[in-house]
């Protein structure tokens, strides 16, 4: 094979334009870019995987070959305006496409570097007459050839009409393109920004799902019924993280035993011992071993008060004051002080119920240290 023609015909232009392309993102989105480093201003081979082509018809029809060579193909009189660039394709399918993708051509290019030869003539014609209507002669053809050849720099190789001169000296008086180590101090930088913007986002979420303050360490850790805390008293939960263990140890007794009282449970005689084993750090005795013992006795034995609440996550005004403050016991035991007391307060608030602000309040004033603590 020493030619085989890929394209001939008219293709239509708009705004001087024509491009090839081999990748999903169009590269007439940078024109400077594309000619950046260059000397001809007519076929733009900056970008990799594309080739941004200039002609002088603003609008309207021209005539177009496109040719495959097995080498360097001889140059002909007639073409008035001649560069050349280097181009590979970065994927199997290349184009040459018009402005705004309106109609595309297949080109059949192998993913090899390529010279490329661009050859125009009546550019001022086509730039004078600016819109060919249908009915008009053409005025304007160009051959674009290609041929297997290492990268080289681009080159002016003949230049005759004044609009191909105006392009060359457009593109010579571009900015250089950036080095490699520009490009990838670039990347460094925006991989950097993309970072930030990701951690700041998390933040903002995290801050969101606190309640508009991000957790310690600690209590992001914390199992148990924090996600409840959080939502009835922001605050409290910071003041109680912020106390020493042993503080946090005595306000989950003292919230447990608070809603066993307020229950009605606190004097029975199979619960007394639980409280008192649970201030001395003792284990807690049957029935309080085994957690479906102690409900089978709470809903059996018939000294148990039969109060109601209101639900603190609901609608609900019949909720069982009694069940509501047994699991305060079992929180209060946890191996993770920090837990112990949340899950202590909020089986307390369940307790006290819609009048569960009042109970922090005295949790405040009984341990004023973890209000100050806080400040």
């Amino acid at each position: 094979m020493r030619k085989r023609t890929l394209f001939d015909g008219e293709v239509h232009v708009h705004y001087g334009q024509l491009y090839v392309e081999s990748w999903g993102e169009p590269i007439r989105a940078g024109f400077d870019a594309a000619f950046a480093g260059q000397e001809n201003g007519l076929c733009g081979g900056a970008l990799p995987g594309g080739l941004y082509l200039l002609t002088g018809l603003h609008t309207g029809d021209i005539g177009f070959t496109v040719e495959l060579h097995e080498r360097e193909p001889d140059l002909s009189d007639e073409w008035e305006d001649v560069v050349e660039a280097s181009f590979r394709p970065v994927s199997p399918q290349v184009l040459l496409e018009q402005w705004a993708a309106e109609a595309a051509w297949d080109l059949d290019l192998a993913q090899i570097d390529y010279r490329v030869r661009y050859c125009g003539i009546g550019m001022d014609e086509g730039n004078s007459l600016d819109t060919r209507f249908a009915d008009e002669p053409q005025v304007e053809r160009h051959l674009l050839q290609f041929w297997p050849a290492p990268s080289a720099k681009d080159q002016v190789v003949r230049r005759t009409s004044e609009i191909a001169e105006y392009w060359h000296q457009h593109a010579q008086q571009l900015p250089p393109p950036p080095s490699p180590e520009e490009v990838a101090e670039a990347a460094r930088l925006a991989r950097l920004a993309h970072e930030r913007a990701a951690e700041e986002e998390d933040r903002r979420a995290e801050e969101w799902a606190w309640y508009g303050r991000l957790p310690s360490e600690h209590l992001k850790r914390v199992a148990g019924n924090v996600s409840g805390m959080v939502r009835l008293d922001r605050l409290l939960v910071d003041e109680v993280d912020g106390a020493t263990p042993e503080l946090q140890r005595e306000i989950a007794r003292w919230a447990a035993r608070r809603a066993y009282t307020l229950a009605g449970l606190a004097d029975l005689d199979w619960v007394a011992p639980a409280l008192d084993a649970l201030d001395s750090g003792s284990p807690l005795p049957s029935p309080f071993d085994d957690w479906d013992t102690v409900w089978e006795r709470l809903f059996s034995d018939p000294r148990v008060p039969t109060t109601t609440v209101t639900s603190i996550n609901g609608p609900w005004d019949n909720m069982s004051q009694q069940a509501m403050a047994v699991p305060a016991l079992f929180g209060a035991v946890e191996d993770d002080p920090l837990q112990a007391v949340l899950d202590a307060l909020y089986a307390a608030a369940a307790t006290f119920g819609g009048d569960y602000p009042a109970l922090f309040e005295e949790v405040r004033t009984v341990f004023p240290s973890i209000v100050e603590a806080a400040k």
